[in-house]
């Protein structure tokens, strides 16, 4: 080698020349075209990852290799984060080169706790029989119609109270768009006074620290499940610097849970007024409405009835609102987590401190709530404290929505008393138990809520009543199943929906809830290693969803022992 050639060779070592192909795929021109087609004029901002990625989903109903580099290139992304993210939600199905496509046609069917009671296994097995090679029959976790189960959504239309030939039907006929609701729209809001107590906030005929005493004294609090009361909620987060953010979560996905989905469907614009007056009391700039994925006809209404209310506003200076969509995952639910999807991330629970009310939303203080919470905001306003505090049982007071499914006659939501017994409330709001079913027992809290049998049926049913047993009522998600049923299948049921939806960030509930699953699949419980395997999830896992995830089968082991002999 001459001289001159290995002064080349030093100098192009010294330079580090780029290569004259770059590491790793290429961006392949047709998917950039395609991405491109699809974005539009929309931004690329780094949190609208998981948006940009659903309008891949939608049209061609996969994410392909090139068009996850296309849409990295295009928003200015590594490859890997787009990758991990999409992979992170069930409701992006992203394919590998060597991966065959997904049918063109996906059949959802829920296998979760009500819908398994009441026939979704013999579903799934019809559906399989019956449709062709062209359709994909799969299985999904509670859907939010927990009330009309067994459900089964044909593209994104829901069957409610699904048999295989009424989906089958559905599919032949390609029935996938969503199903039409019926709510109260912002020009028939407007009409009947609607926006007028969020006008006078902004006008300053209320002064916020009435309002603040005024939601103390009404005891609201947080919906979701977590119960903190709201004025005081509201009082941290507006002591904090500006600017601050509010998120709304109604990534209602707990098995059991539907209360949000029915306001909604009903009265869309009672819930924006109240989020725009806890705006205002905190001193909000922007609300994000987070809203689970599963609510397809929910998406496309308020899509349209937030652009009328921004088009019209009732004053000027109204925050600015957002509407972001899940991508199917429960952990969402969780605060933080949601706040990091938001932010276009995966939906990993942030350890804490900071607090979400101090950093949160792309690192600014947030305000977070349910959706139901801010529901009852404009009446209590309007009605005063006592449209809540006139209500109440057994010495709690207050109302609850309650979500009711299983082995009763009336499923579906209930505002009752805070208090009430189950007993009371199957008997009183439910038309008692279906005929030939005799109470066995409930989940007073959905999934993550424990079990209990319908000896303790007379124990009122509210925030903090239940603690003593193991339970909670959560986001008041209750199943009631009969001696029809067994404890220890539906508390498998929702293990397996916890090693499911876990994130994987935590060791002790990515690998307990599975080692959980498996030992509780055995015909006779090690109760003695669930125990100290329950124990070990509980103290280290880092959000609620491992945390929680116990309950059932603990309750099982403390309640229904003669399941286990």
């Amino acid at each position: 080698m001459s001289g001159q050639q290995i002064s080349a060779q030093k100098l192009g070592k010294e330079l580090k020349l780029p290569r004259a192909v770059g590491k790793g795929r290429q961006v392949d021109p047709k998917a950039l075209s395609e991405v491109q087609a699809l974005l539009g004029d929309e931004s690329r901002q780094k949190d609208l990852l998981i948006e940009h990625l659903h309008k891949i989903q939608d049209f061609y109903h996969y994410i392909s290799a090139p068009h996850l580099v296309a849409l990295a290139h295009e928003m200015k992304l590594s490859r890997a984060e787009v990758y991990e993210v999409a992979t992170f939600y069930h409701h992006f199905d992203v394919i590998k080169e060597d991966q065959t496509p997904p049918p063109p046609l996906t059949v959802r069917v829920c296998d979760s706790m009500t819908c398994e009671m009441l026939g979704a296994e013999e579903l799934i097995h019809s559906l399989e029989q019956g449709l062709g090679q062209d359709v994909r029959v799969q299985r999904v976790p509670c859907i939010g119609r927990c009330d009309k189960a067994p459900v089964a959504v044909v593209g994104m239309n829901p069957v409610e109270h699904a048999d295989a030939a009424q989906v089958i039907e559905f599919v032949d006929k390609k029935q996938v768009q969503p199903e039409k609701i019926d709510p109260i729209l912002f020009e028939s809001y407007i009409e009947q006074g609607g926006y007028n107590t969020y006008r006078l906030c902004m006008e300053g005929q209320f002064e916020v620290e009435k309002v603040l005493d005024v939601m103390d004294d009404s005891g609201l609090r947080g919906l979701g499940g977590a119960g903190f009361p709201v004025g005081r909620k509201w009082r941290i987060v507006r002591d904090q610097p500006a600017p601050k953010l509010m998120a709304v979560n109604i990534d209602e996905g707990e098995p059991g849970t539907f209360k949000d989905k029915y306001y909604l469907d009903r009265d869309p614009h009672c819930f924006l007024e109240g989020t725009l007056i806890a705006a205002w009391a905190v001193g909000i700039e922007e609300v994000y409405i987070y809203l689970r994925d599963e609510y397809a006809a929910i998406r496309e209404m308020l899509e349209v009835e937030m652009a009328k209310l921004q088009a019209n506003p009732p004053v000027a200076n109204m925050p600015k609102l957002h509407l972001r969509r899940g991508a199917g995952a429960y952990i969402c639910g969780e605060e933080s987590a949601m706040i990091e999807s938001i932010e276009g991330k995966r939906g990993m629970p942030r350890l804490r401190p900071p607090f979400v009310a101090q950093v949160g939303l792309f690192g600014r203080p947030t305000l977070e709530h349910n959706m139901e919470s801010l529901y009852w905001v404009r009446d209590i306003l309007e009605k005063g404290a006592s449209c809540m505090t006139d209500h109440g049982r057994h010495g709690r007071t207050g109302l609850r929505s309650f979500s009711v499914s299983g082995r009763v006659n009336k499923p579906g939501v209930h505002l009752a008393p805070a208090g009430i017994t189950m007993r009371e409330l199957i008997d009183e709001y439910c038309d008692g138990m279906l005929d030939g079913h005799e109470f066995y027992g409930y989940f007073p809290g959905g999934a993550s809520g424990g079990i209990l049998p319908a000896s303790m049926g007379d124990i009122p049913l509210d925030f903090d009543t239940l603690n003593d047993h193991g339970c909670f009522i959560g986001s008041a998600a209750v199943v009631v199943f009969s001696d029809k049923d067994q404890a220890r299948e539906l508390a498998v049921n929702a293990m397996k929906f916890f090693e499911d939806e876990s994130c994987g960030q935590c060791t002790p509930c990515r690998v307990g809830t599975a080692k959980a699953v498996n030992l509780m699949q055995e015909k006779q419980w090690d109760q003695d290693l669930l125990e100290e395997l329950s124990q070990v999830m509980v103290d280290a896992s880092i959000c609620g969803l491992g945390q929680a995830a116990p309950n059932p089968l603990r309750c099982v082991i403390k309640y229904f022992p003669e399941e286990l002999k």
